[in-house]
């Protein structure tokens, strides 16, 4: 398999991490090619052909090239994973367990933080909008706190495993955190949120999570 995708992209790691959980090794069983950004390759004609929409990740499996970083996740838990990280069709509450919290990273997390994250990480100081920075990174503290209270009795986000629900989640979360600790200055302090940490602390010591992230 290959995956297009440069390390540093959220979406990327997110397959990276999954790929790791699977006992799939960079070089070994899939080969990584660095795309988007500073990389290019995302807007030539032969990318565009395999992920029209010119973005990171996608991953090639023989004659199928896959684009969606949620769709790749699945596609490597059915594939790859026996259930281990994403249930068997034939259990769809199981299923659907999962996939919410999937849904709700991609959709309601990311999407709220991620303008606190490109407006203080790829924003030039001049034109960072420096409210809606802060009610975003705020908006997101108020969604991780629906998680801590998911997590306050719990191991795991969905069903009683690792599924590739914390894989996502804590990716974002991950990224609340560093945000919170880098632009301290910036951005108001929030209640501690214990069930969380507790939860964030112990994925990030996964194989998975040092292969996608690193320390």
């Amino acid at each position: 398999m290959q995956l297009y995708g440069r390390r540093s992209s959220i979406n990327v790691q997110k397959v990276v991490w999954c790929l790791t959980e699977l006992g799939l090794v960079e070089g070994r069983d899939y080969q990584r090619i660095d795309a988007g950004l500073e990389f290019g390759v995302n807007d030539t004609p032969d990318y565009l052909a395999l992920n029209p929409n010119g973005l990171v990740p996608t991953l090639i499996d023989g004659e199928r090239a896959i684009w969606e970083s949620h769709t790749i996740l699945r596609y490597l838990a059915v594939v790859h994973g026996a259930g281990s990280l994403f249930p068997a069709d034939s259990d769809a509450g199981a299923r659907a367990d999962v996939d919410r919290w999937m849904d709700w990273q991609l959709g309601t997390l990311w999407t709220t933080l991620r303008v606190t994250f490109l407006g203080l990480t790829r924003t030039p100081e001049p034109q960072r909008n420096y409210d809606a920075i802060r009610a975003s990174f705020k908006e997101a503290a108020r969604l991780l706190r629906i998680l801590d209270a998911h997590l306050k009795n719990r191991t795991f986000i969905a069903l009683e495993r690792f599924t590739l629900a914390d894989i996502v989640v804590a990716l974002a979360a991950h990224r609340w955190y560093f945000l919170a600790e880098r632009f301290a200055d910036v951005l108001a302090a929030e209640p501690e949120m214990h069930a969380v940490s507790r939860w964030l602390t112990a994925v990030r010591d996964r194989a998975g999570f040092q292969a996608a992230v690193g320390s």
